[in-house]
């Protein structure tokens, strides 16, 4: 296996993360000769592979009745969420993240797993970077795939957020996989908002 990655806070990410799943492509066999296979490998479980149409029809499923978008930018890609408040903002982009990674329509709830992320910052912006950055580490070290984001606690005075995390735990056999988000950018970041609407924009790289 390869090395652990580590982000830009120096945590170190597990080896294991979603990179490790590689989409198998549209599925059609090589003509070169393949080494003999043994016999053991047969049996063993497979994981679950999807050609990048499939994970593009589930992407554009899962995006249905939610508030964001995805909008192509060079070789990454921009995350654009809105809310009636900022708290709604920052859920709705953390979903859309997610939902790249693995459209959402095929992640359920599981009660018995409940995550809680703390974080803290000096401005909006940073309180932004730091919330998606959270988010995906989590992700990467413990495979968790948020179907529903609260953030209960979005503090303007001393930049904190707390928020919980409702889904499961990603599989490869069970899951669709889209596209590896490796890390969150300050490119373009905006955070915006008046009396009726908020919305961010977030660019990351994959």
């Amino acid at each position: 296996e390869g090395l652990p990655r580590r982000d830009r806070r120096g945590k170190k990410r597990s080896s294991a993360a979603l990179s490790d799943f590689e989409l198998e492509g549209d599925g059609e066999k090589k003509q070169d000769v393949q080494p003999e296979r043994d016999e053991s490998e047969e049996s063993a479980p497979s994981r679950r592979y999807v050609d990048q149409a499939v994970v593009n029809e589930e992407l554009e499923d899962g995006t249905n009745g939610r508030n964001f978008e995805y909008r192509d930018h060079t070789a990454d890609i921009q995350l654009h969420a809105w809310g009636k408040n900022m708290t709604e903002a920052f859920e709705n982009v953390g979903l859309a993240m997610f939902n790249y990674m693995t459209p959402l329509s095929g992640v359920k709830v599981d009660p018995s797993e409940e995550k809680t992320y703390k974080m803290q910052a000096h401005d909006m912006q940073s309180l932004l970077f730091a919330f998606l950055d959270e988010l995906l580490f989590i992700f990467n070290t413990e495979f968790f795939v948020c179907k529903e984001i609260r953030i209960v606690k979005f503090d303007r005075d001393t930049w904190e957020i707390e928020a919980q995390g409702l889904g499961e735990t990603f599989s490869p056999e069970t899951h669709a996989m889209g596209t590896e988000i490796k890390a969150i950018t300050y490119s373009a970041m905006q955070a915006n908002e008046n009396e009726e609407r908020a919305e961010v924009y977030v660019i990351v790289d994959i």
